[in-house]
């Protein structure tokens, strides 16, 4: 059984208890004050981030709450690891050990559309200085339905193009001032043969996470499915152009890492790679490092952002505490404090200066650049429900690309029916 029937099976259980599924009910009237005992509610929130920083902060933000609610016993942040985020939360929540708050990425609709999530709506905008009406639309788009918001958008992070200029000197290369794919993988191959580091990487890909190229194939008018979700478009001539760019880029420019090859960027092992601005954490000033937008592709210019959101689980045994904290958590405040790390849905704070005041890696320039100037025409990676279905069959699929031989058009044909009977379920 696959974790989307089982997490429906669970939200079935649920509901027949009285919680109402998305987009079913009205949304409730904000909820009164704790009526729990002093120390009873302990509180876990799960992530996929271990970064030592992001933690200490979620941390810090958790204390500063639970002094001023002494229901609070504990808030913890369980850490799980990215590759197996969405397969671990789905098996809490059917094994009866759903956390109180999630992270969630691509799983977000499939959530919503079970009733796993409490709204928020009323009880954020009945919060005392939280301002709900500065939350851009465009953003929480991703996370409503009818209106009415499941989950804060608390990381919109455009993908942007990180240079490293020390590796670029060492190759007698210079990055133009408005780069296209092509200028990147003519760059990525002369690096490649001048120092024997990488080329280009895309972040997290790894030959795996395909889902993460949409970060290159959108520049060529590319979708992995239509508007819709209905039709798998994999077999379209912009993908096949999209993803003969990347095999040549592997198999016959060497200006991209092959399978089987680590280059981490942030380690100095590439002269580019396409990565998230929260990504900026990383760099440790062990090398010089420009970050731009992201090149042009043959359709010209674009934008992709990745999202996450954060909700309260209907399964929690907590959850008007849990909605509560999360307020606190998202609050313009602390809105401020986690925009050093993750670009936040607030008009107010989406400014270049307003971003550099909490982040000490990038510029008011650069952040204006690759996150506010990104923001408002971004496309978010795709997201569709059966996201772990969809992501290994596609996945299983893709695996034949990545050979010196393959016929990209016959692979991504593969891909269309694969995936297809899945879209149309």
């Amino acid at each position: 059984m696959n974790t989307a029937r089982k997490l429906f099976g669970v939200v079935a259980l649920t509901a027949s208890v009285g919680l109402a599924a998305a987009g079913c009910a009205a949304s409730p009237p904000a909820p009164a004050e704790t009526t729990a005992a002093p120390g009873s509610v302990d509180l876990r929130m799960t992530v996929w981030t271990s970064n030592e920083d992001h933690l200490a902060l979620f941390d810090s933000i958790a204390e500063s709450y639970a002094a001023d609610h002494p229901e609070i016993g504990s808030i913890t942040f369980e850490s799980l690891p990215f590759g197996d985020y969405n397969t671990t939360l789905t098996t809490q929540i059917a094994g009866g050990n759903s956390p109180d708050l999630a992270w969630m990425g691509d799983l977000s609709a499939d959530l919503i559309a079970a009733g796993a999530l409490v709204p928020l709506t009323d009880a954020l905008q009945a919060t005392e200085g939280w301002d709900y009406d500065d939350l851009l639309g465009s953003v929480t788009a991703e996370y409503s339905v009818d209106d009415e918001l499941y989950a804060y958008p608390f990381s919109n992070s455009p993908f942007a193009l990180y240079v490293n200029t020390d590796l670029l000197a060492q190759a007698g290369q210079t990055l133009p001032a408005d780069p296209t794919w092509d200028d990147i993988s003519a760059i990525g191959s002369a690096v490649n043969a001048a120092t024997g580091k990488g080329g280009f990487v895309i972040r997290d890909f790894d030959f795996s996470s395909w889902n993460t190229l949409a970060t290159v194939w959108t520049g060529w008018g590319a979708s992995a499915w239509s508007p819709d979700g209905e039709t798998c478009t994999f077999d379209s001539p912009e993908m096949t152009d999209a993803f003969q760019f990347l095999h040549d880029a592997v198999f016959v420019d060497k200006s991209m890492p092959g399978p089987g090859t680590t280059a981490d960027f942030f380690a100095g092992d590439s002269a580019f790679t396409i990565a998230q601005v929260s990504r900026a954490s990383l760099l440790d000033g062990s090398f010089a490092y420009d970050v731009v937008p992201l090149p042009a592709g043959p359709e010209g210019e674009y934008s992709v952002m990745g999202q996450a959101g954060v909700g309260v689980l209907s399964s929690s045994a907590h959850t008007h505490e849990a909605t509560d904290f999360l307020a606190y958590l998202t609050n313009p405040e602390n809105a401020a404090l986690l925009a050093q790390f993750f670009p936040p849905p607030r008009e107010s704070l989406l400014t270049g200066e307003k971003l550099a005041e909490n982040n000490a890696k990038l510029t008011a320039e650069q952040l204006q650049s690759v996150v506010v100037d990104q923001i408002a025409e971004a496309v978010t990676l795709p997201n569709h429900a059966n996201p772990a279905e969809i992501a290994q069959k596609a996945k299983t699929a893709l695996d034949a690309m990545w050979v010196p031989d393959a016929d990209v058009a016959a692979v991504l044909g593969t891909v269309c029916d694969a995936i297809q009977p899945v879209l149309a379920d």
